[in-house]
């Protein structure tokens, strides 16, 4: 039976971060699809995912776990089937795939969230994180130790991109251009790769007025004026130029786009400084 308002249940014995990601990642393959999601995590107890149940029984919709605990897998499993509702491990096909493609075996004993341990990946996320934000927005701290430097206008996405990234380890500063000032480029180092980003003039009108409105701002403001936001755009672009830095045009792209394309230009980047 169609349902364009399918129900998605998901559950994980760790964070939950892996589910969320591998469900948002299906939901953009469906067109005209409103999935409504319901979340557990760092599930523990029979009894937690006993309340799990009553809840779900009460408006079916389909289960995606992880689930590290077999114990508990087990027990959900069971209570699923109790109440004809499909439970779904959205790890355990790929797992089988590697075990299969390369005949190796997973470890007898599994830790539910071990991607996420105290090692030495998370402190340079942390630390590339803490860097993100000191060095957001043009302060100029140490913008000559990053290793990605983010240039452009106002409204195209260089703050939640610099955090993307750092959650990938990597540091990332940024540099904001505001019309009629000259940036402050002194502590750019040739060991960083800068890129600019920009939008289209209205679509940065677009942003721009919605930021206002949040901020109940009502007056009129250069701010939005379409004709000095050509110039801006134009002026940033210049700079660009005059410094052979790559740019990307972020008007139609995600942050997690915006993302993956820069971090294939710092594979490029890394690969020619390797090669000097």
């Amino acid at each position: 039976m169609l349902n364009n308002n399918p129900h998605i249940y998901l559950i994980s014995d760790s964070t939950g971060e892996t589910v969320s990601i591998v469900a948002r990642s299906v939901y953009a393959r469906f067109e005209n699809i409103n999935f409504k999601e319901s979340r557990w995590a760092l599930i523990r107890s029979n009894k937690q995912i006993d309340n799990i149940i009553k809840i779900v029984e009460e408006n079916p919709g389909m289960i995606l776990y992880t689930m590290i605990n077999k114990r508990l897998e087990k027990y959900l499993q069971k209570k699923c089937m109790e109440i004809s509702i499909n439970a779904h491990p959205i790890l355990d096909s790929t797992i089988a795939a590697l075990k299969e493609g390369f005949e190796i075996k997973t470890k007898n004993e599994q830790v539910p969230g071990k991607q996420h341990s105290l090692s030495d990946d998370y402190f340079e996320r942390i630390e590339a994180l803490q860097y993100a934000i000191a060095n957001d927005d043009g302060q100029v701290m140490q913008q000559n130790k990053a290793d990605i430097i983010l240039f452009g206008v106002s409204r195209t996405s260089k703050t939640p991109t610099s955090i993307y990234l750092a959650n990938k380890g990597i540091k990332v500063a940024n540099i904001p251009f505001v019309l009629n000032q000259e940036p402050n480029l002194s502590n750019v180092s040739e060991n960083s790769l800068v890129i600019g980003l920009f939008a289209s003039p209205e679509r940065l009108q677009q942003i721009r007025t919605s930021r206002l409105k949040s901020l109940k701002e009502n007056n009129k403001t250069e701010y939005i004026n379409i004709e000095l936001l050509e110039k801006e755009v134009m002026d940033a672009k210049k700079i660009c130029l005059k410094n052979k830095w790559v740019t990307i045009d972020v008007t139609k792209k995600s942050i997690e786009e915006i993302a993956a394309t820069v971090l294939e230009y710092y594979k490029i980047f890394k690969r020619r400084n390797n090669d000097k």
